[in-house]
Protein backbone atom coordinates (compact mmCIF):
# COMPACT_ATOMS: atom_id res chain seq x y z
CA UNK A 1 0.00 0.00 0.00
CA UNK A 2 1.26 3.13 -0.86
CA UNK A 3 0.75 6.62 0.91
CA UNK A 4 1.74 8.99 -1.93
CA UNK A 5 5.75 9.51 -0.17
CA UNK A 6 8.18 8.90 -2.67
CA UNK A 7 11.78 7.74 -1.48
CA UNK A 8 14.48 8.80 -3.69
CA UNK A 9 16.86 5.68 -5.27
CA UNK A 10 19.69 4.84 -3.62
CA UNK A 11 23.29 6.35 -5.10
CA UNK A 12 26.10 5.48 -5.54
CA UNK A 13 28.82 7.02 -3.71
CA UNK A 14 30.75 9.19 -5.37
CA UNK A 15 34.98 9.92 -5.59
CA UNK A 16 35.83 13.40 -3.78
CA UNK A 17 38.66 14.89 -2.69
CA UNK A 18 38.13 13.83 0.75
CA UNK A 19 39.38 10.73 -0.26
CA UNK A 20 42.93 11.89 -1.62
CA UNK A 21 44.64 10.86 1.57
CA UNK A 22 43.18 7.55 1.47
CA UNK A 23 44.33 6.97 -1.54
CA UNK A 24 47.98 8.46 -0.68
CA UNK A 25 48.36 5.57 1.82
CA UNK A 26 47.05 3.04 -0.83
CA UNK A 27 49.76 4.28 -3.48
CA UNK A 28 52.61 5.00 -0.76
CA UNK A 29 52.02 1.06 0.64
CA UNK A 30 52.29 -0.30 -3.62
CA UNK A 31 55.79 -0.12 -3.94
CA UNK A 32 56.00 -3.02 -6.06
CA UNK A 33 53.37 -1.42 -8.23
CA UNK A 34 54.71 1.96 -8.52
CA UNK A 35 57.93 0.18 -9.46
CA UNK A 36 56.41 -2.20 -12.37
CA UNK A 37 55.16 0.28 -14.92
CA UNK A 38 58.61 2.86 -14.67
CA UNK A 39 58.28 6.22 -16.29
CA UNK A 40 59.69 6.31 -19.75
CA UNK A 41 63.19 8.23 -19.94
CA UNK A 42 62.55 12.10 -19.64
CA UNK A 43 64.22 14.14 -22.84
CA UNK A 44 66.60 16.92 -21.86
CA UNK A 45 63.84 19.11 -22.93
CA UNK A 46 61.45 17.86 -20.38
CA UNK A 47 64.40 18.18 -17.39
CA UNK A 48 65.17 21.82 -18.49
CA UNK A 49 61.12 22.41 -17.93
CA UNK A 50 61.50 20.46 -14.56
CA UNK A 51 64.25 22.30 -13.25
CA UNK A 52 62.87 25.80 -14.47
CA UNK A 53 59.41 24.88 -12.69
CA UNK A 54 61.46 23.87 -9.48
CA UNK A 55 62.03 27.50 -9.05
CA UNK A 56 58.41 27.75 -7.32
CA UNK A 57 59.96 25.25 -4.84
CA UNK A 58 62.91 27.02 -4.07
CA UNK A 59 61.23 30.02 -1.86
CA UNK A 60 60.98 27.18 0.44
CA UNK A 61 63.15 24.53 -0.43
CA UNK A 62 66.09 23.39 -1.62
CA UNK A 63 67.59 20.03 -2.80
CA UNK A 64 70.98 19.79 -0.58
CA UNK A 65 69.70 22.08 3.01
CA UNK A 66 66.43 22.26 4.92
CA UNK A 67 65.23 25.64 4.49
CA UNK A 68 61.46 26.37 5.87
CA UNK A 69 60.82 23.13 4.50
CA UNK A 70 62.69 20.00 4.42
CA UNK A 71 65.95 19.35 1.83
CA UNK A 72 65.28 16.94 -1.41
CA UNK A 73 67.96 14.70 -1.52
CA UNK A 74 66.88 11.36 -1.26
CA UNK A 75 63.06 12.66 -1.90
CA UNK A 76 62.76 8.83 -3.75
CA UNK A 77 61.54 6.42 -1.50
CA UNK A 78 61.71 8.55 1.55
CA UNK A 79 58.79 8.62 4.46
CA UNK A 80 57.43 11.64 4.50
CA UNK A 81 58.08 13.74 7.36
CA UNK A 82 61.41 11.74 7.73
CA UNK A 83 63.96 14.12 6.16
CA UNK A 84 67.26 14.36 8.36
CA UNK A 85 67.93 17.34 10.16
CA UNK A 86 64.08 19.06 9.69
CA UNK A 87 61.91 18.52 12.69
CA UNK A 88 59.28 21.23 11.80
CA UNK A 89 56.73 18.98 9.89
CA UNK A 90 53.25 19.08 10.85
CA UNK A 91 51.47 16.16 12.53
CA UNK A 92 49.87 15.57 9.73
CA UNK A 93 52.61 15.29 7.51
CA UNK A 94 54.43 12.66 10.15
CA UNK A 95 51.62 10.56 10.22
CA UNK A 96 50.54 10.30 6.34
CA UNK A 97 52.67 6.72 6.12
CA UNK A 98 53.55 8.53 2.58
CA UNK A 99 56.54 6.81 0.97
CA UNK A 100 57.64 9.07 -1.96
CA UNK A 101 57.41 7.79 -5.21
CA UNK A 102 56.26 9.22 -8.69
CA UNK A 103 53.10 8.22 -8.11
CA UNK A 104 52.74 9.70 -5.12
CA UNK A 105 54.57 13.68 -5.18
CA UNK A 106 52.00 13.61 -8.43
CA UNK A 107 48.99 13.29 -6.13
CA UNK A 108 50.40 15.37 -3.31
CA UNK A 109 52.11 18.56 -5.83
CA UNK A 110 48.41 18.49 -7.67
CA UNK A 111 46.66 19.80 -4.23
CA UNK A 112 49.00 19.37 -1.17
CA UNK A 113 46.38 20.70 1.47
CA UNK A 114 43.38 18.58 0.22
CA UNK A 115 46.26 15.17 -0.42
CA UNK A 116 47.32 15.54 3.67
CA UNK A 117 44.87 17.91 5.28
CA UNK A 118 46.88 19.34 7.84
CA UNK A 119 49.70 19.55 5.77
CA UNK A 120 51.85 23.49 7.10
CA UNK A 121 52.90 23.24 3.61
CA UNK A 122 50.77 26.24 2.12
CA UNK A 123 51.01 26.03 -1.67
CA UNK A 124 48.66 25.74 -3.76
CA UNK A 125 50.06 23.31 -6.17
CA UNK A 126 51.29 22.55 -9.42
CA UNK A 127 47.93 22.15 -11.53
CA UNK A 128 49.17 21.39 -14.65
CA UNK A 129 49.72 17.77 -15.53
CA UNK A 130 52.70 18.17 -17.70
CA UNK A 131 54.51 20.48 -15.43
CA UNK A 132 53.84 17.80 -12.02
CA UNK A 133 55.45 15.59 -15.16
CA UNK A 134 58.59 17.50 -15.88
CA UNK A 135 59.00 18.80 -12.09
CA UNK A 136 59.02 14.70 -10.89
CA UNK A 137 61.62 13.70 -13.66
CA UNK A 138 64.22 16.34 -12.87
CA UNK A 139 63.59 15.78 -8.92
CA UNK A 140 64.20 12.18 -10.21
CA UNK A 141 67.13 13.05 -11.15
CA UNK A 142 68.62 15.43 -8.71
CA UNK A 143 67.89 14.21 -5.88
CA UNK A 144 69.73 11.13 -5.67
CA UNK A 145 72.01 10.84 -2.49
CA UNK A 146 75.72 10.42 -3.80
CA UNK A 147 75.07 10.69 -7.12
CA UNK A 148 73.52 14.39 -7.82
CA UNK A 149 73.02 15.57 -4.45
CA UNK A 150 74.18 15.39 -0.47
CA UNK A 151 72.36 14.80 2.03
CA UNK A 152 72.48 17.38 5.02
CA UNK A 153 71.87 16.35 8.54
Amino acid sequence: MSFGVRTAPARAPTLTLTLVPVLMLMLAQQPVLAAARPAPPADAASLQRGEQIYTRCAACHAIDRNRTGPQHCGLFGRQAGTAPGFDDYSKAMRDSKIVWNARSLNIFLQAPTEAVPGTSMGYAGVKDAQERADLIAWLQKATRPGVTCTLSH
